[in-house]
């Protein structure tokens, strides 16, 4: 029982070092920060394509982190990054991925896509 606790410990650890280290990586912006800037950026939607065509944020482009190790040279690293998911986990992950490509201008929308309230564009 008692290694159960220690194993529990550890990834809980290990889950706080990960959510830290992403935030230094990546500034977190509000939903006006995200919008007084997103029209300058690259924005990109970084969910599954199902999600991106159930409803995405005007202007951005889907590049699903599942896809982001083969496509990430399809983005400017000359240029700010506004990433989004539905709420930050995988945008995160995004970042930490950019970051070692060289990627440096990095910001994420603070409760990601779920929070949004701006206009949307939707496939479906």
């Amino acid at each position: 029982m008692a290694w159960l606790l220690i194993i529990l410990g550890l990834i809980i650890v290990y889950a706080a070092l990960n959510f830290f280290s992403q935030r230094k990586l990546m500034k977190v912006l509000t939903e006006e920060e995200f919008k007084a800037g997103y029209r300058k950026a690259q924005l990109i939607d970084v969910r599954e394509q199902d999600e991106y065509e159930g409803g995405h944020i005007l202007g951005s482009r889907n590049i699903p982190l599942s896809q982001l190790r083969q496509r990430y040279k399809e983005i400017r690293n000359d240029q700010p990054v506004y990433l989004y998911c539905q709420n930050t986990v995988r945008s995160g992950r995004a970042a930490q991925l950019l970051k070692k490509k060289g990627y440096t201008n990095l910001n994420t929308l603070k409760g990601g896509f779920k929070q949004w309230t701006g206009k949307i564009k939707t496939k479906k």
